[in-house]
């Protein structure tokens, strides 16, 4: 497990340099990667994923892993009463979404371990995590900590890949994706993630675009931490 978290560490630090470019849909590469490779709109996903984070909301927010803030720095500026965790386990993500996240006192970037959550148990009344669950080396543990560090009736939203949906984004995630380091698997289709999440959630409503789940879940008073 070591080795594989160091493998990952590695995989997003030769990355960083084009990570933004890659999402952003900008340039040849970029618009083959996620036009035809993937055939998604990371933008209109992340719009879908906010329609559940109101401008009003001002509970505490847990978001991971953040990235480079590309896709939150904006709405997280909007969100003023909110009280913002960005966490990430790479610091050169880290270091690129404070510089984005400069002057906003509601956001606060952490170095840690989706894994291993230094938070109590149910501090958080909403956990966002974009583009993160695909990469995780312990996915099982990413689950259950979200969960636990969510409290009851709390909002759990995200997005991710998820295979049998598209061959040519399943080959690329197996043989490239994967191979680099960005991704880890397991993979999981759409019915087994259902599935998942039930154990953590009361309420569970998934829906994808190709490739990419979108997942909003919540806390039952009667789940487990």
């Amino acid at each position: 497990m070591q080795n594989r978290e160091k493998r990952i560490r590695g995989a997003y630090r030769a990355s960083k340099n084009y990570y933004d470019k890659a999402l952003t849909g900008k340039g040849l590469w970029s618009k083959f990667y996620m036009g035809f490779l993937w055939k998604v709109d990371d933008w209109a996903i992340r719009d879908r994923l906010f329609t559940h984070l109101p401008d009003d909301f001002s509970g505490r927010l847990l978001d991971v892993p953040v990235g480079t803030g590309l896709f939150t720095a904006e709405k997280y500026r909007v969100l003023k009463d909110a009280k913002i965790t960005a966490l990430d386990y790479s610091e050169d993500m880290l270091a690129r979404a404070r510089r984005r996240f400069a002057g906003a006192d509601n956001v606060l970037c952490v170095q840690g371990d989706v894994g291993k959550l230094p938070y109590a148990d149910g501090e958080f009344d909403a956990v966002l995590s974009m583009n993160g669950f695909h990469a995780f080396p312990d996915k099982d543990a990413a689950f259950s900590e979200t969960a636990r560090v969510l409290k009851k009736g709390g909002l759990f939203l995200a997005t991710f890949y998820i295979k049998g949906e598209r061959k040519r984004t399943d080959w690329m995630v197996r043989f490239v994706l994967a191979k680099r380091g960005w991704f880890t698997p397991p993979f999981w289709t759409k019915a087994e993630l259902e599935t998942i999440l039930h154990r953590h959630y009361g309420t569970v409503e998934l829906d994808n675009v190709n490739s990419m789940v979108i997942l909003r879940c919540v806390k039952g008073l009667g789940d487990r931490k």
